[in-house]
């Protein structure tokens, strides 16, 4: 009789490829940007803004060594692509909702628009992870995007951090607020509002 198999102990971590490790990389630096942003309004020191700026932009960089790692070493996989996307969507998504939060966007509209970029920004890469094989050339990779990467939301986590070095955080957060029907609106998000838009829109962008 054959004697069944076990699968070895950690077999989940020995499938990793190198360039999973960059993307788990990628997946830590934006909890560290929400505990940052969690610091901030607990304390109230700006330090805490310009930690998890910090840290979404080295979220950015293992996010960009990660392709090009599984590029040189010409090993990727399934598990791969779906651990960037929950990556991306951590660090991308949610840890710049939550610093536009603690830099003062908390009125009723503010949660609505920055939950509506999150789930643009889930939608977004849930599109791309299903039509990569249909935006893909003869040589197998993907020569375009549809909507804005994810990833670009770097811009407004600087935006974020320059307004917290001035000072513009909390009630004299750029913009000012307008209060409608008794709830406030901080016109700045308005800003996320265009750029969920913008990821889940249809226009292409070559993929250098």
């Amino acid at each position: 009789m054959n004697t069944p198999q076990h699968p070895k102990r950690f077999s989940m971590i020995r499938e990793f490829h190198l360039a999973d490790w960059f993307t788990l990389g990628n997946a830590v630096c934006g909890v560290g940007a929400l505990f940052s942003a969690m610091s901030y309004l607990a304390t109230q020191d700006v330090v805490h803004i310009y930690f998890a700026a910090a840290l979404v932009l080295a979220a950015l960089i293992f996010d960009v060594l990660d392709g090009r790692i599984a590029r040189w070493r010409q090993k990727s996989s399934a598990m791969g692509r779906e651990l960037d996307s929950l990556a991306d969507v951590i660090s991308f998504g949610v840890a710049p909702a939550i610093i536009a939060y603690g830099c003062g966007m908390q009125g009723l509209y503010d949660r609505v628009v920055l939950a509506y970029f999150v789930a643009c920004g889930v939608s977004r890469l849930a599109r791309y992870n299903v039509t990569a094989e249909t935006l893909s050339g003869d040589d197998g990779k993907v020569k375009y995007f549809e909507g804005t990467p994810i990833p670009t939301s770097i811009v407004l986590v600087g935006l974020l951090a320059l307004a917290a070095a001035q000072g513009a955080v909390g009630p004299d957060l750029w913009g000012g607020k307008v209060v409608l029907a008794g709830f406030t609106l901080h016109p700045l998000v308005l800003l996320f509002a265009a750029s969920g838009s913008l990821m889940i829109s249809r226009i292409r962008i070559p993929k250098l």
